[in-house]
């Protein structure tokens, strides 16, 4: 039988601080998080902690997910952020993903869940960025949305127009993303624009931990 010695592997960054109310023992529900941000479907999550001796439905993974509430974590110093935003379907509802991610390393610094993309809510994302990171002395690589320039140019920081190159990083981003939310419709079939939010910030947490 698998053992999860052999799987776990470092998860001690994942904190479960709803323990106390699950039956579930803690190095399964770690791994069962990470194998599902990391990739795998429900489905195969749940196959795989099968042969572990753990039997759990779709939805309880989902839960752990939800309920461990990952997010990139805070006071990086990048030199350069690339921002950018992508069309996220939830059923018959759109909405606007946006992203900042550091592309001399690939993180992904924020990210955030909105109904739609305006100077407003474009101000709204760099000012969270502001407040979790040190970025004010970093080169914003934006490309020709107006919103994102004019944010940038409201909150005095520094921004190039740029279309390839370092910007590629979020672009990269957001075609796991695609690859993710097409591949496992479930992930947000009927989902709450809340809940959706909260997975792909843990998805950030997950691409960070893997990069």
């Amino acid at each position: 039988m698998l053992s999860f010695d052999r799987l776990d592997g470092d998860s001690g960054c994942i904190e479960l601080d709803f323990l106390e109310r699950e039956a579930t023992p803690e190095p399964a529900m770690k791994l069962g998080i990470r194998l599902h941000l990391a990739g795998l479907s429900l489905s195969d999550t749940v196959s795989i902690l099968e042969k572990l001796g753990v039997d759990r439905h779709r939805t309880t993974v989902h839960r752990w997910v939800q309920k461990a509430d990952l997010q990139p974590t805070d006071g990086a110093n990048p030199n350069h952020v690339a921002v950018d935003e992508t069309v996220i379907q939830l059923d018959s509802e759109r909405y606007w993903l946006y992203a900042a991610v550091d592309p001399d390393t690939n993180r992904l610094l924020h990210v955030r869940l909105y109904p739609t993309r305006t100077t407003a809510i474009s101000l709204m994302f760099l000012s969270e960025l502001r407040e979790k990171h040190q970025v004010d002395d970093a080169t914003f690589l934006v490309d020709g949305a107006p919103w994102l320039q004019a944010a940038c140019h409201r909150h005095g920081l520094r921004f190039q127009h740029v279309t390839h190159g370092n910007r590629n990083a979020v672009e990269r981003v957001f075609r796991e993303v695609k690859r993710r939310t097409n591949q496992f419709s479930n992930t947000f079939s009927h989902a709450e624009p809340s809940t959706a939010e909260n997975w792909l910030q843990a998805f950030a947490f997950a691409w960070n931990q893997l990069i």
